[in-house]
């Protein structure tokens, strides 16, 4: 017996769009975050808690925040899948 399918997540919904305003920002597993950095995920903007060790796609695991929630709480994303907000120059 199949699963309800309209209750899965499609992968298409779960890749960030790399289009639009966001173009010159990197992917985590091109520039690996850090600690405090922000990044664009799927559910918008967040900031990285703590960076795990890889995952099966040679990305590391990130521990995030939303910042646009409150009261979200921390979520885990692969480093792949985020972009890297461009640190600026000091």
């Amino acid at each position: 017996m199949a699963a309800n399918s309209s209750r899965r997540i499609r992968k298409d919904d779960l890749v960030v769009d790399r289009s639009g305003k966001r173009v010159h920002w990197r992917t985590g597993a091109e520039r690996i975050p850090r600690t405090n950095d922000r990044v664009y995920c799927t559910e918008g903007m967040a900031e990285v808690l703590k960076v795990h060790g890889r995952i099966g796609d040679g990305s590391r695991l990130l521990e995030l925040r939303l910042l646009e929630v409150d009261d979200a709480p921390p979520f885990f994303a692969a480093a792949s899948n985020v972009l890297v907000q461009p640190r600026r120059a000091s």
